[in-house]
C-alpha cells in the first residue's frame, strides 16, 4: 500500500481557494466529469453526494466529511467502486496571495497508484482552471 501527496500552489488567497473547493456550483465544474446533481454539507459529519455522467451512464459519488477547519484543513470520504472508502486530506496554506493545496491519499494498492495520481493531477488541473474563472 502507498500514500500519495501532491502539492500545488494556487494564485489566488486562501478564502478563494476554499470556496471554490467546497461550494456546491464550482465543485460540480471542477471535479471530474459532468455533475448533473451534486450535494455538499461541509461540515464534520456532513455528507457529499454527486452523479457523474459518463458515456457508460451516470455514476452515483459520496462521502462523509470527517474534519472541516475551514480555510485550513478538509478531510472527506469517498466510496471506491469496489465498496472500500478512501480518505482524501487537503490542506491549504496560506502564501500572501497565493494558496498551498497539499491533496494526501493514503493506502493506495500497488496496482492503482499510478492511474491514482493521474486522476490526481487532472482533478487539480481542472480545479486550477474553474479557480481562474472564479
Amino acid at each position: 500500500m502507498n500514500d500519495i501527496t501532491i502539492t500545488r500552489v494556487f494564485d489566488a488567497p486562501r478564502a478563494k481557494v476554499w470556496k471554490v473547493w467546497t461550494e456546491r456550483e464550482y465543485f460540480a465544474q471542477w471535479f471530474g466529469a459532468p455533475l448533473p446533481t451534486v450535494v455538499c454539507d461541509v461540515r464534520p459529519g456532513g455528507a457529499w453526494s454527486a452523479t457523474v455522467t459518463t458515456p457508460q451512464g451516470e455514476m452515483p459519488l459520496g462521502g462523509t466529511y470527517r474534519d472541516v477547519v475551514p480555510h485550513e484543513r478538509l478531510v472527506w470520504t469517498m466510496g471506491a467502486p469496489d465498496g472500500s472508502e478512501v480518505v482524501l486530506d487537503a490542506t491549504f496554506t496560506d502564501h500572501g496571495d497565493k494558496t498551498e493545496v497539499a491533496l494526501h491519499q493514503a493506502g493506495i494498492p500497488d496496482e492503482h497508484r499510478a492511474a491514482t495520481e493521474a486522476g490526481a493531477h487532472h482533478i487539480l488541473d481542472s480545479f486550477a482552471s474553474v479557480l481562474a474563472k472564479a
